[in-house]
């Protein structure tokens, strides 16, 4: 990658100047090291080691090795021309049991993390909560107890006011609906649980309260001028036809499709149509818990990586959900289907319904089979292929005046994929777990060109 290049030729699509290229991880997902300085045990180390609970038998006992090779991937990111980064705390590295008192060793990794990427001319954006809530805390009824709600604002204002010297943007939360539905519905993410609706509802409220008293938190506790927001993988509502009927379609399922979730943080009530649905197992509440929950936020960043086409119908709610036929093209995950004019329905429906004030794309990525040549080279051109047309859409939004400040590729680094273990990989960085060893992939020299022209060629 050191090799010497032309002048990149001028972007076809450039993106306004200052605008933040970044990419990211997660705490569980690349750091490793899970017995170190003091951490304690979350509810993935519980989940990753259940017999058949994940692919292959993976843990992230070790995964990327982050915790000790975070200054060769901040050196990996400054030669991209990565300008920003989000990265996640992992909770029990700072209070092992959730609460208490403070583990200094724990802390003291994340300001060298900071200190590292300051030095490198990195910025840094901090999630507070990826998923790996503290084991002890479930073991008292995790995001079903109201404490854990409590619980997290503490955690989130101890850290913002331990780093907001150096880090100027925080989010609460990573993906709301994923920890919820997959972890305590589904069953098929930690802690592996599969909950009755009116469970499932009651902690869903409880983990947007938690949000919300987090965001109060940081805000008592962080330096003037920090600012405060959310990672939602919002349901990417996109009209099946770009046509009058279906775009008011897609815009009355962006509140819907999303009610217990950006909705409510956005609106501070949930939809009629959403109690309604849930009847009798709808969440109990207060007027002062929709107030906290509906805290101002300074910007929204979005996890976009697929479309939830909908189409017009008669229906009460006047739209219908469209299931993608076996047919539709998809990535290595088969969840994952390419939809590159999600990205530019999300953020301008979400934009033009709460008007945040600035918009992030947190994460936008893809998986591929990523098999390496005989020469090591990782041409991952379908993986190219999907963040070129995503760019280009998100190009087409910046340009109707949508305000997304900054773009996220996920992920830096191949990792522990969650319930997919090592199988999956989405990083533009191929890791060769036995190894360790990082080798960027084609993608990776994408991206860099993309930096470099500040936009899409």
């Amino acid at each position: 990658m050191g090799e010497a290049r032309p002048a990149p030729v001028p972007a076809r699509m450039p993106f306004p100047h200052g605008f933040l290229w970044g990419s990211a991880t997660a705490s569980y997902q690349v750091e490793g090291a899970v017995h170190e300085d003091g951490r304690g045990p979350t509810i993935w180390d519980t989940f990753s080691h259940l017999p058949g609970a994940v692919a292959g038998g993976d843990t992230g006992d070790v995964s990327t090795d982050y915790y000790h090779r975070y200054k060769q991937d901040i050196a990996l990111m400054k030669e991209l021309g990565v300008r920003s980064y989000r990265f996640s705390i992992a909770w029990s590295r700072i209070f092992p049991t959730g609460s208490g008192a403070a583990n200094p060793k724990g802390l003291d990794f994340y300001h060298r993390v900071v200190d590292e990427l300051l030095a490198s001319g990195i910025e840094p954006f901090c999630t507070l909560y990826h998923w790996d809530l503290p084991q002890a805390l479930q073991d008292k009824g995790g995001w079903e107890n109201r404490d854990t709600a409590q619980a997290f604002a503490e955690y989130a204002g101890y850290v913002a006011g331990k780093l907001s010297d150096r880090v100027r943007r925080f989010m609460t939360m990573n993906e709301i609906r994923s920890f919820v539905e997959l972890g305590y519905q589904q069953g098929t993410h930690a802690p592996g649980l599969k909950l009755s609706a009116a469970r499932v509802a009651q902690l869903n409220h409880y983990a947007v309260l938690a949000h919300g008293m987090a965001v109060q938190a940081i805000r008592a506790a962080a330096r003037p001028g920090t600012q405060v927001g959310i990672a939602d993988n919002v349901q990417a509502t996109t009209p099946l036809i770009e046509t009058a009927p279906h775009i008011q379609a897609a815009t009355r399922a962006m509140r819907e499709q999303n009610a217990q979730y950006l909705t409510v943080i956005c609106e501070g009530k949930y939809t009629d149509a959403y109690l309604r649905r849930l009847g009798l197992d709808a969440p109990k509440f207060t007027a002062e818990e929709m107030k906290i929950i509906s805290s101002p936020l300074d910007f929204i960043g979005l996890n976009i990586y697929q479309p939830t086409y909908v189409r017009a119908d008669d229906s009460e709610l006047g739209y219908a959900v469209v299931t993608p036929p076996a047919s539709f093209p998809h990535m290595y995950s088969s969840w994952l289907y390419v939809g590159p004019e999600s990205i530019y329905w999300a953020t301008r429906l979400v934009n033009q319904l709460w008007n945040p004030g600035e918009l992030y794309i947190t994460e936008n990525g893809a998986s591929s089979s990523d098999v390496p040549q005989s020469d090591g080279t990782i041409v991952d051109s379908d993986r190219i292929m999907y963040l070129r047309n995503y760019l280009g859409q998100l190009h087409r939004a910046i340009v109707e005046g949508v305000p997304v400040k900054g773009y996220f590729v996920w992920s830096l680094l191949d990792n522990f994929e969650w319930a997919d273990g090592y199988g999956k990989r989405f990083g533009i960085v191929y890791v060769d777990y036995a190894t360790q060893k990082r080798t960027p992939k084609m993608s990776a020299m994408f991206y860099r060109e993309v930096i470099a022209r500040g936009g899409v060629a």
